[in-house]
């Protein structure tokens, strides 16, 4: 028999022990975090309140922002307080949520971005029948289909991870618990039900990576077709910085879960996470909203409506009797 402490908090370790850093990082992600929050929750108000906005494209773009900034919220205020306070702990349980959590919020991004590139290739590959295809009833269920995935996959891959056993150390080498960080630290002879998993996960999410190119690869050859340059331009202009998202997005996920586990830190192992965690809330906002002229028209008329709000209010306070 040999003695075994059970782990009931976990430690995370960050991007550096060194206090300067460490408030450098605070101030570094409170500020990437209020851009984040403030680019998507803009983009929820005005496609709520602009009736115009109330087509397909723009129903998805807002659930994708709701995503972001759950997704975000999970993990940035956290490692942004631990910088601040210096204590770097976390329950068991808060833990396994937020693992729970982050699987559950990327996974519905990912399926919510395949049915986000569907849409577009519908709306120029098959513009007479979009109305046909993407009716009400369609997108409801997409949305719903891409939310049932990510719980899906979340709860396998939580239940899978948090049934090993954790005996000690508990120092995590990443400012959240990332799912491959604490399998390094798991007693457990058996990873058989967390392999399988992790597998179903893999394979799901490759599927939607594979379904997403083929929708683009059919828009870009729709595109080739556009007589006018200018068309052709800005259709590139917009579909490539989505694809780029989308390859970056995918791709460093890949590499977290994938890469064999080390004993050692490294820092490519936060550099990583950053760019599934964190990068993809803070640029979707810009790449698939704030640059889109329906969208800028949108903004342009809700500040105008509060400012000619403001005016009229001060005409009424300020004015001679």
């Amino acid at each position: 028999m040999v003695n075994a402490t059970t782990v009931t908090k976990f430690l995370l370790l960050g991007f550096s022990e060194v206090r300067e850093l460490q408030l450098v990082h605070a101030i570094l992600f409170l500020l990437v975090y209020l851009a984040a929050l403030t680019g998507n929750l803009l983009i929820v108000t005005v496609t709520i309140l602009d009736r115009r906005l109330h087509t397909p494209m723009y129903f998805f773009l807002r659930n994708l922002s709701l995503i972001d900034v759950c997704y975000i919220s999970i993990t940035v205020p956290k490692s942004t307080l631990n910088s601040l306070t210096n204590v770097n702990s976390i329950s068991l349980p808060a833990c396994a949520a937020q693992v729970f959590l982050v699987i559950f919020l990327a996974g519905s991004e990912l399926a919510l971005l395949t049915v986000m590139s569907h849409d577009r290739y519908v709306a120029i590959c098959r513009p007479l029948r979009y109305d046909i295809i993407m009716h009400r009833g369609a997108c409801a269920s997409m949305l719903a289909a891409s939310w049932l995935s990510g719980s899906w996959i979340a709860v396998l891959y939580t239940a899978s991870t948090f049934s090993l056993s954790f005996c000690g150390p508990n120092d995590v080498h990443q400012f959240f618990c990332e799912a491959p960080q604490l399998l390094r630290l798991a007693c457990s002879a058996s990873h058989i039900p967390e392999h399988v998993s992790l597998a179903m996960a893999i394979c799901l999410s490759f599927l939607c990576f594979v379904l997403i190119i083929v929708s683009y690869v059919r828009i870009f050859r729709a595109v080739l077709r556009i007589p006018a340059a200018e068309g052709r331009a800005k259709a590139f202009s917009t579909c490539l910085p989505h694809l780029f998202v989308v390859t970056l997005f995918t791709s460093s996920g890949f590499f977290a879960y994938l890469k064999p586990i080390s004993d050692t830190p490294s820092a490519l192992d936060l550099l990583v996470s950053v760019f599934y965690a964190v990068v993809p809330p803070t640029l979707n906002p810009l790449i698939y909203s704030l640059r889109n002229r329906d969208m800028k028209a949108a903004m342009r008329k809700l500040l105008g409506k509060e400012n000619v709000g403001k005016e009229k209010l001060c005409h009424v306070n300020f004015s001679p009797s």
